[in-house]
């Protein structure tokens, strides 16, 4: 038995003290300080966790996990070329589907207004497929898109006041028309027949969708495409489908997995939930020398009670444990309601962001600084288990020193003071 009757007795009662012990003004704060400092760690590590996992599977389930490009530009053959990698064993092992991708930057005008872009032609089956679960298309369906037909983004229609059947003016400074006095830009028009609302502001704002064909045609590439996107079932298996994808082609191919070609954005998410981890774990463990203080008070205020113990026959190993039970209580304690309200916290989190924001009136969370429309979470219990046993971990380290001066009370110089 880890501690015997009369330890906890000693130790609950002690708990119980409202000068010194569990009652007393710093021991509420060690207390409601861990509480705090767990809840806060466990919220934002699940946003942190949330915005991770968000970001990634939209810009990579548009993107693809691994893409070839041809260091010369455009690739010709591509059907034959994705023919040929099925054929390898690891690519189809690994490999849901091969798209072949035509895509450029154009400047996208209508009603007097102008808005950069990227022009993405893709095959409308391909494009169903591969459209993000919560993606909503205003309009035509995508599988009765035709040639010359635009799917644009919401918030680029808007930017350029646009309906579903008014026309769009495509304009790109590649494949233009040579004149004497340079090269005119390319300009064609075509009508809008869909909106897409994806979630993610980058997408909806900046990207315009449209049949392979006549993307191929827009940007002057007949019967090529500039990449080929391939989607994994397993993306930490993007490694291998490189590498197997390096032994396959021939010299002049460009291939790129999701982490290098989003690996400033992957670093910069990594350290920034590092930082925060680090920032709040401050919190617990200023709570944590709370505790030290409160106990210390306490061994100091209980000096003669512990001397008469010892007197008794009170081993100093079971007043070490009196004292160490007392503290740790206190995290134990703070780790599980923090736990608590940090886990609530956590899965409502975008109703509350609502709230602030409708009591406040301000904008919490504007989607064009963090490419989304809501608050993003996601609960790991692997993590907020960690970060309870952390905290509890820290309050039982809180004690030592407190319960070895306890411990270490001489009773007989005690008494004689006395």
């Amino acid at each position: 038995m880890l501690f015997s009757s009369l330890e906890k007795k000693v130790a609950f009662r002690y708990m119980a003290a409202k000068k010194r012990g569990f009652g007393s003004v710093v021991s509420w704060v060690s207390l409601i300080g861990i509480m705090l400092g767990v809840a806060t760690l466990i919220v934002v590590m699940s946003v942190m966790g949330g915005f991770h996992d968000t970001l990634l599977s939209r810009i990579i389930g548009m993107n693809g996990h691994v893409v070839v490009y041809h260091q010369n530009g455009a690739i010709a053959d591509y059907d034959f070329l994705i023919d040929k990698m099925r054929q390898n064993k690891v690519v189809e092992k690994w490999t849901v589907s091969i798209v072949p991708i035509a895509e450029g930057q154009i400047m996208a005008s209508a009603n007097g207004n102008n808005s950069g872009a990227m022009v993405r032609g893709i095959r409308m089956p391909d494009l169903m497929s591969k459209t993000v679960s919560g993606t909503r298309v205003y309009g035509k369906s995508l599988d009765k898109i035709q040639n010359d037909e635009l799917i644009i983004g919401a918030s680029l229609a808007r930017t350029l006041r646009v309906t579903n059947g008014d026309k769009v003016s495509l304009i790109s400074a590649n494949g233009g028309t040579a004149t004497p006095f340079g090269t005119m830009p390319r300009i064609m028009a075509y009508p809008v027949v869909s909106s897409f609302f994806m979630g993610m502001y980058e997408y909806d704002n900046g990207y315009i969708f449209m049949p392979l064909e006549t993307a191929q045609k827009y940007l002057g590439i007949d019967n090529s495409v500039t990449h080929i996107d391939l989607f994994l079932t397993d993306a930490n298996q993007s490694e291998n489908v490189v590498k197997a994808l390096d032994a396959l082609l021939p010299e002049g191919f460009v291939i790129r997995d999701w982490r290098d070609l989003n690996r400033g954005f992957v670093g910069a998410l990594q350290v920034e939930s590092n930082v925060m981890f680090l920032i709040l774990l401050l919190i617990v463990i200023v709570a944590a020398f709370n505790i030290i203080s409160s106990l210390v008070m306490l061994v100091k205020d209980k000096n003669k009670d512990i001397a008469v113990l010892r007197t008794f026959g009170v081993s100093r190993k079971s007043m070490m444990k009196i004292f160490i039970l007392s503290g740790t209580s206190i995290g134990v304690i703070g780790a599980t309601f923090g736990t608590i309200l940090g886990v609530v916290v956590a899965i409502y989190i975008e109703p509350i962001r609502k709230f602030f924001q409708f009591v406040t009136g301000r904008d919490l969370f504007p989607a064009q600084l963090y490419s989304l429309s809501e608050l993003p979470s996601k609960l790991v219990p692997s993590t907020v288990i960690s970060i309870a046993v952390i905290a509890i971990a820290l309050a039982f380290l809180a004690t030592l020193y407190p319960a070895w001066r306890a411990a270490n009370t001489d009773p007989v110089e005690t008494l004689r003071n006395e």
